[in-house]
């Protein structure tokens, strides 16, 4: 057994869990009380600086500004210096049939992530996390569009290298993270016994288990092709990011099959769907015909009922898809319009000379991706709640 008590709401999905990997299930539980440790205590000593001085100062870490660091607290420097360490496991090379899978699939893959892997994600305890914030519900088409901003870099040739955009996003997830976690602890809204550490090393795991090989499953289900080599490098380039968020190691899986074991023991470990993780699966579908640039509500209202939900059920299951409220559809009507969506992502696939005169595929990425003009910024969240947040 782990060594303390866990809080409250996994002690039922825990001792369930126990039974199919004790020592899985006791090291799930046991990271729901840890955050970033090497991050968190920083952000405790940044808290007490300006708002503007303290962006700069990070801004300045993760541009690699070594001058511009100087005059910053000890604790960010130190923090710093030790970032650009590559851990033994990690080799860029390894990444390469990752980046080609992600280029050959892309739409599936992002389709996927929507229909399938962010819904599974929400159906843990982290929505609690999102939904305290506000972030999906009042900004639902930003964030999926930071979403997918995030992972065109990390697959881009070359993008998780320390220069480029996939390395600067995914550490900048990861100070997003440690602030949302500080900000929610000192909220008065979060309650550590019952849930946890906010954004836990435990919710960040089983994310990153998801993100890597429940996108490849659902994917396929969606027509997505996999060639030799391209399993593994999708999930090597998943894996690297995870390790740039601040995920530790002892959450942190090393292949595919580990991720899909973490996610099953993950997923027994947590509590049953909240009326949190409903509101937020549902927001999230509500918000993806707007990414897609549909801004007619009976038009999005048409495809979320009639292609998204479907999908979603086929996707996660109906008795998920139920707990989460999705609208009512039969199981047939469901696995039908999955059936034929990997039809015509096959037939287009197969069939490319037919598709000259469609925008290519990263145009179609640069559309629903977030691009701010200025170029990367690093400014936090400086209240708990989105609406009543600075700009960040």
């Amino acid at each position: 057994m782990i060594s303390s008590t866990p809080p409250s709401a996994y002690v039922k999905g825990h001792a369930k869990a126990r039974s199919a990997d004790p020592d899985a299930a006791d090291n799930h539980v046991r990271h729901t009380m840890i955050g970033d440790p090497e991050l968190d205590p920083v952000m405790e000593e940044l808290a007490g600086l300006p708002r503007d001085e303290m962006h700069r100062f990070i801004a300045a870490g993760i541009e690699g500004k070594a001058g511009a660091l100087r005059d910053a607290p000890g604790p960010l420097r130190d923090f710093f210096e030790g970032i650009d360490d590559i851990p033994a496991w990690f080799d860029h090379e390894s990444l390469t049939p990752g980046v080609r899978a992600f280029h050959e699939n892309a739409g599936p893959v992002l389709a996927a992530f929507v229909t399938g892997t962010l819904v599974e994600g929400f159906a843990t305890l982290i929505s609690k996390s999102f939904f305290l914030t506000g972030r999906v519900i009042d900004k639902g088409v930003r964030r999926l569009k930071q979403n997918n901003r995030h992972q065109i870099e990390i697959f881009h040739p070359g993008g998780l290298r320390r220069e480029n955009d996939g390395w600067k996003l995914s550490v900048r997830i990861r100070f997003v993270h440690a602030q949302v976690r500080r900000l929610l602890a000192e909220s008065g809204e979060w309650d550590e016994d019952a849930w946890g550490t906010p954004i836990s090393a435990a919710s960040l795991g089983y994310a990153i288990a998801c993100f890597s090989a429940r996108t490849l499953a659902h994917s396929t289900a969606l027509g997505a092709r996999y060639g030799p080599g391209q399993r593994e490098g999708y999930c090597a380039v998943w894996r690297y990011a995870g390790h740039l968020m601040g995920i530790p190691e002892a959450v942190l899986y090393a292949t595919e099959e580990e991720a899909r074991h973490m996610f099953r023991i993950g997923i027994l470990c947590e509590p049953d769907p909240s009326d949190e993780s409903a509101i937020m699966a549902n927001a999230l579908i509500g918000s993806a015909p707007m990414v897609a640039g549909i801004s007619d509500a009976t038009e999005r209202r048409d495809l979320a009922n009639r292609l998204i939900y479907p999908i979603s059920r086929a996707l996660v299951g109906s008795d998920l898809a139920d707990r989460l409220r999705f609208p009512a559809c039969t199981h047939a009507r469901a696995q039908r319009v999955l059936l034929l969506h990997w039809l015509d992502t096959r037939l287009k696939g197969s069939l490319p000379h037919l598709l000259k005169g469609r925008r290519s595929t990263m145009e179609q990425l640069f559309e629903v991706s977030w691009y701010d003009p200025a170029g990367l910024a690093y400014s936090l969240p400086d209240h708990v709640d989105a609406e009543q947040s600075s700009h960040w």
